[in-house]
């Protein structure tokens, strides 16, 4: 299966050259693309230096149409399978391989990356928020996602025409709501991530928060109208 593994990138400097460098370590059976989301740092500048594959956009547009500008160029390519990996070291390479073979034998639409397949979810603000909107998945579409804000997910290309044509679809659990109603078939293969390997994340206690309610409500409205 020809998958292309993207790595959305913001500012990412401190943090990109590693996680390339260990990804195309692996690589094996998929090709790579960092898309540079407008970064105001050196991250553009890192992928020439080290020939990673870019594609640059010019301003920052933020993940959803980052992936979608992603998910486009592989279509356009005749890629069968996109992966959302995260640029700041918390997804680990090594769980790729799983993920696609994890599609091939069960011919699964959306391959999660869960760390709760065989875990269960620590007590956090965070964690209550995923346990949330799982409860909401399962409400909506019947289906039981374990890890539904994970970040580390293949999509198949029977699934690429929503992030190709409907605007602000991005990779987030409201979508795969979406796509779980409209018949795609969604599997769990476990994995486990680290803390990021620079930076801070986005998403402190009053966004992780905001995140929650605003995913919530397009589970439960927003996406009963696309």
């Amino acid at each position: 299966m020809k998958t292309l593994v993207i790595v959305p990138a913001y500012n990412e400097e401190e943090s990109l050259k590693g996680t390339m460098d260990e990804l195309l370590s692996m690589k094996k059976g998929f090709d790579v693309l960092v898309i540079n989301d407008g970064s105001k740092d050196g991250t553009a500048r890192i992928c020439l230096e080290n020939g990673y594959p870019l594609l640059d956009l010019p301003v920052n547009v933020g993940l959803t149409y980052g992936f979608q500008a992603g998910v486009k160029y592989a279509q356009r390519e005749g890629y069968d399978a996109v992966l959302q990996f995260d640029a700041d070291g918390q997804h680990m390479p090594e769980y790729i391989s799983r993920m696609i073979q994890c599609t091939e034998e069960t011919q699964a639409d959306i391959v999660i990356g869960s760390r709760f397949v065989d875990d269960k979810k620590p007590f956090s603000a965070r964690m209550i928020g995923s346990r949330v909107i799982s409860a909401m998945i399962k409400a909506t579409t019947g289906k039981t996602i374990a890890d539904p804000t994970s970040g580390m997910r293949l999509f198949r290309s029977t699934v690429f025409q929503p992030f190709c044509q409907l605007g602000d679809f991005g990779p987030e659990p409201d979508s795969l709501a979406y796509l779980i109603r409209r018949g795609a078939k969604v599997s769990e293969v476990p994995v486990r991530m680290r803390d990021r390997a620079a930076g801070e994340s986005y998403l402190n206690l009053s966004r992780s928060i905001g995140y929650m309610i605003r995913t919530c409500m397009s589970i439960l409205f927003v996406q009963w109208f696309r």
